[in-house]
């Protein structure tokens, strides 16, 4: 596989050339000495000097799973020595576990099939197997046997994405929600004024209020929850176009088990191989789940940032954990910077959704080549969403304070609280009410009790906010109109 340089004998003082000299079958080139990739590693890192970005650790972690269970696959089907074997899966699962990321280098923006990070995989996983004494293993006779770039690199995507959704973004998904839901035990007696248009509407419970963002993170995790059903199909086994050519018609099968066993996620073959390998539609499904996600969470952190906006001038019905200066010129001035940094997060990730929806389409008859655009931008749309949900939930919703004297003087002077008259007195009636009220900032009580005939007792009951949160015909039922 390689030839390496000579090194000057250290006695006449001369320093080791610090490259060694590969092959592959475009001829010979030369490879840092410390270097674990081969050749055509190495023409990729000249190729694509890009980004500077390699492909992400999770894509990495996962050719490593799908190598080591190919390794074993192979050997049960006896196409490989299980000695040569058991040497490619212990060297696979380290790359797994991230103790060689330092030797892959590609960038991000490749070859479209990633077969450079895919070869990447193979060079490195041989490498050190010879490194460690265990015999000579070829790159793509013995790591990659029974495997092409075009199953391995599409069956990486599903498998690292499929484990940083279920190890990171839904455990951070769950916290979030059990946050806001403990909050809302803890205000469910605490009446707000409604907005609707921004403007005053009819009460509501801070309970019911974050009760609806809760409702929009239980639907978002149901939504990726089902994604990850397709997504988990691993089109392993089709080779370069789909057919398998070249490897056991029971290998794909096989090492989708082996990889359950081996991640603690189930994995499946897919059954249509020629569609895990020309589309990507599952991962754009994924994509667009995790945008809509990105739109529940811009909506919450946008709610908390008008809630605690001023603390004079503006709702002020609550108070963010006070976490750095917000100004450099005005002392005091405290920012909602945990709400601002997530809104960001989730504008990157209906940007990464965009791009991942225009690699989705992007390739002909049996191949996308946009596959290692695809990884990456899922892979970072789920660890943004996912840290992003963590800080939200700890370092803004955990210890948000309730301004209960603000809420309830603002709820006190709400004039649409007359809504509930509507059934005793009339919508004309009520209305000029309303305005009245508004025109002359007083309490909607004090005026309605001036125009509607009504007697105090039966106002303080129809306009009683925290009974109007329940909804009902409260009014209707207390007889007239």
């Amino acid at each position: 596989m390689a030839r390496r340089s000579a090194i000057p004998g250290n006695s006449h003082g001369r320093v080791p050339d610090p490259y060694r000299t590969e092959r592959d079958s475009m001829g010979e080139l030369r490879v840092p000495a410390d270097a674990l990739w081969g050749a055509q590693t190495q023409r990729a890192v000249h190729n694509f000097r890009i980004s500077g970005r390699p492909m992400p650790r999770g894509f990495i972690r996962a050719l490593g799973l799908i190598k080591a269970a190919a390794a074993q696959t192979n050997a049960n089907l006896g196409l490989l020595p299980k000695t040569r074997a058991a040497a490619i899966r212990k060297a696979a699962l380290e790359v797994a576990e991230g103790a060689h990321d330092a030797h892959f280098p590609v960038d991000i923006f490749q070859t479209g099939s990633g077969t450079s990070s895919n070869m990447n995989a193979n060079e490195v996983i041989a490498a050190l197997v010879m490194r460690a004494g265990r015999g000579r293993v070829h790159p793509n006779d013995d790591v990659n046997l029974g495997q092409s770039s075009n199953d391995v690199v599409p069956a990486a995507i599903r498998v690292s994405a499929t484990l940083a959704a279920t190890e990171d973004l839904l455990p951070a998904l769950k916290h979030l929600r059990t946050t806001i839901d403990r909050r809302a035990r803890e205000a469910r007696k605490l009446v707000k004024t409604g907005r609707t248009h921004l403007m005053d509407a009819m009460p509501l419970t801070f309970a019911q209020e974050l009760g609806a963002w809760s409702s929009q993170l239980d639907s978002a995790r149901m939504r990726i929850d089902d994604s990850l059903k397709r997504l988990r199909r691993l089109p392993i086994g089709g080779t370069a176009v789909g057919t398998g050519i070249n490897t056991d018609p029971g290998f794909g099968k096989r090492v989708a088990q082996t990889l359950s066993v081996l991640s603690g996620v189930r994995f499946v073959g897919a059954d249509d191989c020629f569609e895990g390998i020309a589309a990507q539609d599952d991962a754009v499904e994924l994509s667009g789940q995790l945008s809509t996600l990105a739109v529940a969470l811009m909506k919450i952190a946008n709610d908390l940032r008008w809630m605690n906006s001023g603390p004079l001038a503006g709702l002020g019905e609550i108070e963010l954990p006070a976490l750095q200066p917000g100004s450099s010129i005005m002392p005091g001035k405290v920012n909602p910077v945990i709400p601002e940094a997530v809104c960001m997060v989730c504008a990157q990730v209906m940007g990464h959704h965009a791009t991942v929806t225009i690699a989705g389409q992007s390739g002909n008859f049996q191949l996308n080549v946009m596959l290692p655009l695809i990884a990456a931008d899922l892979l970072d749309a789920i660890g943004l969403l996912a840290n992003a949900m963590r800080a939200l939930a700890d370092d803004a919703i955990a210890g948000m304070v309730f301004r209960a004297d603000r809420i309830a003087n603002a709820l006190a002077r709400n004039p649409i609280l007359v809504t509930a008259l509507n059934p005793v007195i009339g919508y004309e009636n009520a209305a000029a009410i309303a305005k009245q009220a508004y025109r002359e900032r007083r309490p909607v009580f004090d005026v309605a009790l001036e125009k509607s005939g009504l007697g105090a007792a039966e106002l303080r009951r129809l306009l009683d906010p925290a009974a109007l949160t329940e909804g009902g015909l409260h009014a209707g039922a207390a007889g007239g109109g």
